[in-house]
């Protein structure tokens, strides 16, 4: 048998096996479903964000045009309402029907809040009350206040930006951040699948079946093909999903940023699993029980958990640092860092050209060295087979 077809027969059954399970249909379905959730949850919370609704009474009912005006300068859609009993308003301040209640003439104006008071209304109302007030002492002085106000406008800050701003940098780190999560819970569980896989197929000797008509590093190629494309098809069932609902409720911009963020998240993949999950094969190769695979794999988790851990501190705080810029190159952690850094186009052409060269030789070395402790290990079975036999025998 060529050897291509024998890779290609253990790939398409551990694809087949894997997805007919209903592990894999449940589980893709429950991540679509708390994806569509945390989708509707932050449009929901944007939208009201975005919205206020305040009861004005008393002479404050005068202040509803400039209010608006000013609240509509920060983002925030302001819906006014003349109250007429202030304790009914403060009844429905209670009852979460308005957002604030204002009272009083200026300059002695009150708001009443239920709990914390939204800032930005605060800081609108504030701006609102010191204009009028500028305004009563410049009639009581005999100016123009009109004259004034147009004085006033002409007057601003020349503002020189020493780098260009981006709009989109929210949207960017949002879908770094949730492209670093999807890799992160891939190659975790999947790698960790291929483990599982490798202990299972030792301690019930169906290894040793297999490897009488196939190779030692042809079994381990097919495992890894046939659950990386696995995982592949769940990301990417799971990326298509999650950009439709953030397409639909408006959250991203899928337009500029989702087909992008889509195809850096399957070359990273791609770098990543053929890395880790030769190094979880391996090492689930040294032992023959369940019980002991964890013993082994911690190390490895570690430093994916380690990764994504760290990838969402340094990109949040500064996705440019020298920090976040020298670990998203090293092959350990590129497959996670790089492809969130990448998201918010921060990188250079040459760092990610670098960090994809440094993976491939990663890629190969570990290939190497684990396909020979998964050939030195696999057959050996009762006490747990330490690294350097593996490597010397």
């Amino acid at each position: 048998m060529r050897s291509s077809r024998a890779v290609s027969l253990v790939a398409k059954r551990e694809f087949v096996t894997r997805v007919r399970t209903k592990s894999f249909l449940v589980g893709t379905a429950v991540i679509i479903i708390v994806l569509a959730g945390y989708v509707v949850l932050q449009s929901v919370l944007f939208d009201d964000q975005r919205h206020s609704v305040v009861g004005l009474s008393g002479q404050a009912t005068q202040l509803a045009d400039p209010l608006r005006e000013k609240a509509a300068a920060f983002g925030v859609d302001l819906e006014t309402r003349d109250v007429t009993t202030v304790p009914d308003a403060e009844r429905q301040v209670r009852d979460g029907g308005l957002d604030a209640l204002v009272t009083g003439a200026p300059p002695a104006l009150k708001m009443i809040v239920k709990g914390y008071g939204d800032e930005v209304l605060t800081t609108a109302l504030n701006d609102v009350l010191r204009q009028q007030v500028l305004v009563a002492q410049l009639a009581e002085a005999g100016l123009s206040p009109q004259q004034v106000a147009q004085n006033l406008a002409n007057v601003s800050v020349a503002v020189t930006a020493l780098e260009p701003v981006d709009p989109q940098r929210g949207q960017r780190l949002a879908v770094g951040l949730i492209v670093a999560a999807l890799l992160y819970y891939s190659l975790l569980v999947y790698g960790t699948m291929v483990a599982q896989g490798v202990v299972e197929e030792k301690s019930s000797r169906v290894v040793e079946i297999l490897l009488a008509t196939l190779r030692p590093w042809q079994l381990l190629l097919g495992k890894v093909i046939g659950l990386g494309a696995v995982g592949l098809l769940q990301l990417l069932v799971i990326s298509v999903a999650g950009l439709a609902l953030s397409s639909a409720f408006d959250v991203v911009d899928v337009g500029a940023l989702g087909g992008a963020a889509l195809l850096t998240g399957v070359l990273w993949y791609l770098l990543g699993f053929f890395l880790y999950a030769t190094v979880f094969a391996s090492a689930a190769s040294l032992v023959s029980r369940q019980e002991e695979l964890q013993s082994v794999l911690t190390p490895i988790s570690m430093t994916i958990i380690a990764a994504f851990v760290a990838g969402i501190n340094l990109m949040i705080g500064d996705p440019t640092g020298t920090a976040v810029t020298v670990l998203s190159l090293l092959p350990p952690f590129a497959p996670i860092l790089m492809p969130g850094r990448m998201a918010l186009g921060v990188v250079p052409a040459w760092q990610v050209l670098l960090a994809v060269v440094l993976a491939l030789a990663a890629v190969a070395a570990i290939t190497w060295l684990g396909g020979k402790v998964y050939s030195n290990a696999v057959l050996r079975t009762g006490a747990r087979v330490k690294l350097r036999d593996a490597l010397r025998s």
